[in-house]
């Protein structure tokens, strides 16, 4: 028969627990301790289950039958109840983490799951750090003229280029936000106009030969830590960005072949990317393992071996040769590598710009054009280090035009 209210009231518990059944299923279960708790005795899919409705008196018997009833329904449209309640609590744990700083959080990481460098991702905790003003703000709630007061904060310190990278940092975390059911539009995205757009700078590089021989003999003759004077000497060569200069570990680079393999999740493009080896290269890389090898980093930190050169090592030893800012960079011997090697006419294009890791700006000819231009590029890198040479010796081979430098 089924329970009434008064026969619930008057339960005592006893020395073990207790059932008490109601219809269709629902129960009550005294425990030892003196609680009542309803459940719901059901099969689905051949087993055995039950799901817990609540402990009374705070759920009655009323409540009690209906949310056993609400239970049958699903049962009925061939859901399991007990799996569509561990849903509901995913999904309502998901959902209660709407505020910015809590979705951008899971961008970030859902990046790293898929590849994404550490340095990239220490770039996005950076920026996520400069928008704390609307950390706690549901997403949802956010509007334009809320993330444009948190941006002109950052204008107000004259990093207009930061607050350029931040306002497209949180347009990617409000479109993950609506992708994700927890935002439904992105406020950044009207925000175009409204910032002060940042005046173009290039990386400082020398395109005269002369003065691009006494760079290289005021390197050779850098009095500082010899690891640093390395550092700048191979630059100038390996035509790679500085941050894969100094993250370059011993295990990626093989002798015996004349060649550096930098794995994909280091490189910018997140493609691996393999850099011959001249014979001026392997001569400093020889110095450097009696120095630094033969674990870890090429270029390990001064005060560590476990981490890196700082990425501002290079750029101050050139302050320290008594160059400027605007004068020489650790970036800009790139642009300088590869306005020699296209001002020469002796290599083709794309074999530069492989080099030089660049992306293809033509997506369906990236695809297709996978060549490496390997042998092309062993050549071109000899060529170039041994033209550093004769630069540095001394001989002007060939002037810049000056549409070149531009």
């Amino acid at each position: 028969m089924a329970l009434t209210d008064m026969q619930i009231r008057n339960i005592r518990p006893t020395g073990k627990i207790s059932q008490h059944t109601d219809e269709r299923g629902l129960y009550l279960e005294v425990q030892v301790s003196g609680s009542k708790l309803w459940r719901y005795k059901y099969r689905y899919m051949g087993k055995q289950k039950r799901l817990a409705l609540g402990r009374y008196p705070d759920v009655g018997l009323a409540e009690a039958r209906k949310r056993r009833d609400d239970a049958r329904s699903k049962l009925d449209a061939g859901k399991d109840p007990l799996a569509e309640r561990k849903r509901e609590k995913l999904v309502a744990a998901f959902n209660a983490a709407n505020t910015f700083v809590e979705i951008a959080r899971e961008y970030i990481d859902k990046r790293v799951a898929e590849g994404q460098s550490e340095a990239t991702t220490q770039k996005a905790n950076w920026l996520l750090e400069q928008l704390k003003p609307i950390w706690t703000f549901p997403v949802a709630d956010i509007k334009p003229v809320d993330l444009l007061a948190a941006l002109k904060r950052i204008e107000a310190r004259g990093k207009y280029e930061t607050a350029r990278r931040c306002r497209s940092f949180a347009g990617r975390v409000f479109r993950y936000a609506v992708a994700t059911g927890r935002g439904e539009t992105d406020p950044s995205s009207i925000l175009r106009g409204a910032l002060v757009v940042p005046k173009v700078t290039h990386h400082a590089a020398i395109l005269d030969p002369k003065q691009m021989g006494e760079l290289l003999r005021a390197m050779d003759a850098y009095a500082g830590n010899a690891v640093t004077r390395l550092a700048m000497q191979m630059s100038a060569h390996v035509m790679a960005r500085p941050g894969e200069i100094r993250m370059a570990k011993w295990s990626e680079i093989d002798f015996d072949n004349a060649v550096w393999k930098i794995p994909a999740e280091r490189m910018k493009m997140r493609r691996a990317h393999e850099v011959p080896l001249s014979r001026q290269v392997l001569t400093y890389l020889e110095e450097l393992f009696a120095l630094t090898g033969p674990d870890g980093f090429v270029f390990p930190a001064f005060h560590t071996w476990r981490r890196p050169m700082s990425e501002n090592t290079v750029n101050q030893a050139f302050r320290r040769m008594g160059y400027a800012t605007g004068e020489v960079t650790a970036h800009g011997l790139r642009t300088t590598a590869s306005t020699f090697l296209n001002e020469s006419g002796k290599w083709s294009p794309d074999a530069i710009e492989r080099s030089l890791a660049h992306a293809d700006a033509n997506s369906v000819r990236a695809v297709y054009n996978r060549g490496r231009y390997w042998e092309e590029r062993v050549t071109m890198h000899q060529w170039w280090s041994d033209h550093l040479d004769m630069l540095r010796d001394g001989a002007e081979i060939m002037q810049i035009s000056k549409s070149a430098r531009l």
